[in-house]
């Protein structure tokens, strides 16, 4: 990677000046032309001061350490290294907390780590190579032998899908080709996009939130997205209550 041209595009991308950077940095534009142009080699620390100061996940982070010619500052564990216990204890804590409410955790490619009992009903129908552990949950969502035909509002969900997938180009392209070209219903769009699932136990209105551990300094743990079902409804509180009862 040419870090001077990487350090360019991510500021770019990040809508900033020169003097914005260099500010939030605490350098000087002078200096962060340089940096920009090759004439001036950064330090380590200043590397990091311009990655943080460009809010970069860790992983980029790390690659611009890789193309300045500096070992990676953030490690990136095994979920199942013993550094990573507490965090695993904490995911099985909300997942069971969440109850009846459907919920999950995804890594940073959208690949599930986990997910409680009351997935189940989201996932019913759905063929069994796209579900499990280890299976993408953005696939799961859009392909045709997946959820997609039990989404009553397919164009929606499936925007509010695509635009969740800028950094995963292949995967988007993938899943574009399975949306159909609908445009959204009129007056479906409020403060969220909801989820109009068709489930045995009738149809459910689903809100989503997603949670990530904001202070973490593992790449591992950073990427992890913890996406819990709410409902959007009366009737859909009892349906996923009625559902949870019956499972036991």
């Amino acid at each position: 990677m040419d870090f001077p041209g990487a350090l360019r595009e991510r500021r770019i991308r990040s809508h900033l000046s020169q003097l914005d950077l260099a500010l939030r940095a605490g350098t000087t534009q002078r200096h962060l032309s340089f940096i920009e142009s090759g004439r001036s080699v950064p330090g380590r620390n200043m590397v990091l001061r311009l990655a943080e100061s460009l809010e970069l996940p860790l992983r980029e982070r790390n690659d611009l350490l890789l193309a300045a010619g500096y070992a990676p500052a953030y490690p990136e564990s095994s979920l199942d290294d013993p550094v990573l216990a507490p965090a695993r204890t904490a995911i099985d804590h909300i997942l069971r907390g969440h109850l009846p409410y459907p919920a999950l955790v995804v890594d940073g490619g959208g690949d599930l780590i986990a997910a409680n009992t009351a997935f189940g009903l989201i996932t019913e129908g759905a063929a069994a190579e796209l579900v499990g552990p280890g299976r993408n949950v953005y696939r799961l969502a859009l392909h045709p032998d997946g959820l997609a035909p039990r989404i009553r509002n397919l164009a929606e969900w499936a925007r509010h899908i695509l635009a969740r997938l800028g950094h995963l180009e292949a995967l988007r392209a993938e899943l574009s080709g399975y949306v159909p070209e609908l445009e959204p219903s009129a007056g479906q769009l409020g403060f969220a996009v909801p989820l109009h699932l068709e489930s045995s136990y009738g149809e459910l209105r689903l809100m989503t939130t997603v949670t990530t551990f904001a202070t973490a300094v593992d790449v591992t743990l950073a990427e992890l997205k913890l996406e819990a079902f709410l409902p959007a409804d009366p009737a859909t509180a009892a349906a996923l209550s009625a559902a949870a009862a019956s499972a036991g």
